[in-house]
């Protein structure tokens, strides 16, 4: 019996409706190949901290609307959470016994798909005390990141004040995140 090859042109009609293929299976080219579909991921963000706006009533409280922009920094190495773009709008409440900062996020890689959370710093995860600063929820994504979700405590590690005006700030903040995405979500 002969083997059968596919033709040249039989070869180049598949690998090209291959990605459609997958697209339409709910993974895309590069989640099928190159990303698990769910993990653990202990990553770092580094960033700077601008206050766009405050209220401040002296003797009763303060809230603070602010900018973070930052990189990731994946701490095994890995691809998934490294090198992305960072970008945070938080509301920082400091009036008497209230003292929390509420928020969301927006991670993008190179390729612009994006990771999209929410954090506040009244949800600790007692279980891992060193990452005693809050949580992020991972609500969903883009591209290769459609249908994540997640949890990431985290830990504040303040840095030096930034020099000059403008009252920025500095911050490395350690997540561990448990993650997960559901294909055709």
């Amino acid at each position: 019996m002969k083997p059968k090859f596919m033709s040249i042109r039989s070869r180049v009609a598949l690998f090209a409706t291959l990605p459609g293929l997958l697209v339409a299976s709910g993974l895309s080219p590069v989640q099928s190949a190159d990303m698990p579909t769910k993990g653990v991921t202990p990553y770092v963000t580094h960033f700077i901290f601008r206050p766009v706006e405050a209220i401040d009533i002296p003797g009763l409280g303060k809230a603070t609307l602010l900018e973070a922009v930052g990189t990731t920094e994946n701490m095994n190495g890995e691809k998934m959470l490294d090198k992305m773009s960072a970008r945070c709008t938080a509301l920082s409440v400091d009036s008497g016994p209230k003292k929390y900062i509420d928020g969301a996020c927006i991670l993008a890689d190179t390729e612009g798909d994006m990771i999209f959370s929410t954090f506040d710093t009244r949800d600790v995860d007692a279980s891992q005390p060193d990452l005693n600063c809050g949580t992020h929820i991972i609500t969903g994504g883009t591209g290769k990141y459609k249908g994540i979700t997640g949890s990431e405590p985290f830990a504040c590690n303040a840095m030096p004040n930034l020099a000059g005006a403008g009252g920025y700030t500095a911050m490395d903040i350690p997540h561990n995140t448990s993650w997960e995405i559901k294909p055709g979500s």
